[in-house]
């Protein structure tokens, strides 16, 4: 990619019950959390003067992640389902349908709570 990056984020909201099994703490039992997502792309303009079509970015993200997380117990999806771990899970599932000729995944930030969240991206991406 050229010298001119451009960083396109599109958030999302969705809510889900979980416990952490190998933990010991209020958390190792079940309770249920609103978490916020950004999933941010990097990438260079294309003929369009644009990154990515946000509506494509909200179609991916609801297909592979939202439809499977929202309202369910992500203990099934995830046996371990930290923040880390939710984060990595989620990059996982978005990266190659996120990935073009001038963009690519960047980043996923995820909120378990209002003041708590934690942001994944792999390493020289």
């Amino acid at each position: 990619m050229g010298d001119r990056l451009f960083y396109l984020t599109r958030e999302f909201k969705f809510d889900s019950a979980h416990n952490l099994i190998r933990y010991h703490g209020k958390c190792e039992k079940l309770h249920g959390h609103t978490y916020r997502l950004a999933v941010t792309i990097s990438g260079e303009k294309n003929d369009e003067d644009m990154i990515i079509d946000f509506s494509f970015v909200k179609k991916v993200v609801k297909r592979k992640v939202l439809d499977r997380l929202d309202h369910a117990y992500i203990n099934d999806i995830i046996t371990q389902p930290t923040a880390e771990n939710i984060s990595q899970w989620i990059y996982g599932e978005l990266k190659d349908e996120l990935s073009g000729a001038n963009y690519k995944l960047h980043e996923i930030t995820l909120w378990e709570t209002e003041n708590n969240y934690v942001k994944y991206k792999e390493k020289n991406v």
